[in-house]
């Protein structure tokens, strides 16, 4: 009797070690998440890549859906870090004019045809400047990433855009 005692209490240990988490050390930190919306705007934050050639380039940015989104923009924003940036996606193929009214970075807007290629690349536009900054042609969506951004990368017309 006491061998079966002692034998249903060693299984007993034997299973609940088999249940128990891992020491300490082995447990890997959990990953890190990044954010779905931003901080300042609040606006949803999706993956972005541009295929330029054999090489893929990959942003984070926040998605201006509505119109009220679409016209502040990245207004008084003093911060766009390298992979970041904002999609102004359109309804409908249509031209597409940008001004940098109440903006203080200077940005490449990217303009993307329905292929979802791009169309025109205004580089580097001018902090503050009312003057349009216009598509060539159609587009359905606009690309605003950080000044110089686009000729850093080797970003040009024609790459195409997912997001």
């Amino acid at each position: 009797m006491r061998i079966s005692v002692a034998a249903t209490a060693m299984s007993a240990v034997l299973a609940l070690a088999a249940c128990s988490p891992p020491a300490e050390a082995d447990v890997a930190a959990p990953a890190k998440v990044a954010p779905s919306t931003h901080p300042v705007s609040g606006l949803e934050i999706v993956p972005l890549t541009i295929r330029s050639a054999d090489t893929e380039h990959r942003f984070r940015v926040e998605i201006a859906r509505t119109a009220k989104e679409q016209a502040k923009g990245l207004m008084f924003r003093t911060e766009l870090g390298a992979n970041e940036g904002m999609i102004f996606p359109g309804s409908a193929p249509q031209p597409r004019s940008f001004w940098m009214k109440n903006t203080p970075l200077p940005l490449d807007i990217i303009f993307i045809g329905a292929d979802r290629k791009i169309r025109n690349i205004a580089a580097h536009t001018v902090p503050y400047s009312t003057q349009p900054v216009s598509s060539v042609g159609a587009v359905v969506a606009v690309l605003e990433l950080p000044g110089g951004r686009a000729a850093e990368l080797g970003i040009k017309e024609g790459d195409s855009v997912a997001w």
